[in-house]
């Protein structure tokens, strides 16, 4: 039985004049069917909502750098700048001189280095005693679950983490 219904007899084999028009009515087909062909993208222009329906969860306040070490980073920064400064300043002022070498500079604006450093450090120390007693309460209203199981498996080259609720 021939389950095409334009040959409706048994299928027999095509010699070459008749396979060579079977061809030829394909491709006309074909080329006929990629006129009428459905787009291959579409793009959405409806606005993406600003608030949706999720309720609001709990974000802890979980840095990798504590405050302080950030202070103090930045503080050093300043202080780097201004011993800079300084230094320019120094050398500007002595270039003048008759036999100002950079050893000479560096040892005029190495003790205004040491005290800049010896007060950054004592500022971030009271900073850090000043705030060792501060406290701070956050109260969330709603349910918040915490997922603290995990398990770690490693296959081959790679290591995968699942977490288990």
């Amino acid at each position: 039985m021939n389950a095409n219904p334009q040959y409706p007899g048994p299928v027999r084999p095509l010699n070459a004049a008749e396979a060579s028009a079977e061809a030829a009515r394909l491709i006309r087909e074909a080329y006929a069917m990629e006129a009428t062909a459905m787009p291959t993208s579409y793009r959405d222009t409806t606005p993406v909502p600003v608030i949706g329906a999720a309720a609001p969860v709990a974000q802890p306040d979980s840095r990798i750098v504590p405050q302080w070490a950030a202070g103090v980073a930045v503080a050093s920064i300043g202080v780097g700048a201004g011993i800079t400064g300084l230094g320019c300043g120094a050398w500007l002022i002595l270039q003048g001189l008759a036999s100002v070498t950079l050893f000479g500079v560096l040892a005029v604006t190495l003790p205004f280095a040491g005290v800049a450093a010896v007060l950054t450090a004592a500022g971030s120390a009271v900073a850090r005693a000043r705030s060792a007693n501060v406290t701070t309460t956050n109260i969330y209203e709603g349910t918040v679950i915490k997922r603290t199981d995990v398990t770690s498996t490693a296959r081959g080259i790679g290591a995968r983490s699942r977490i288990e609720s």
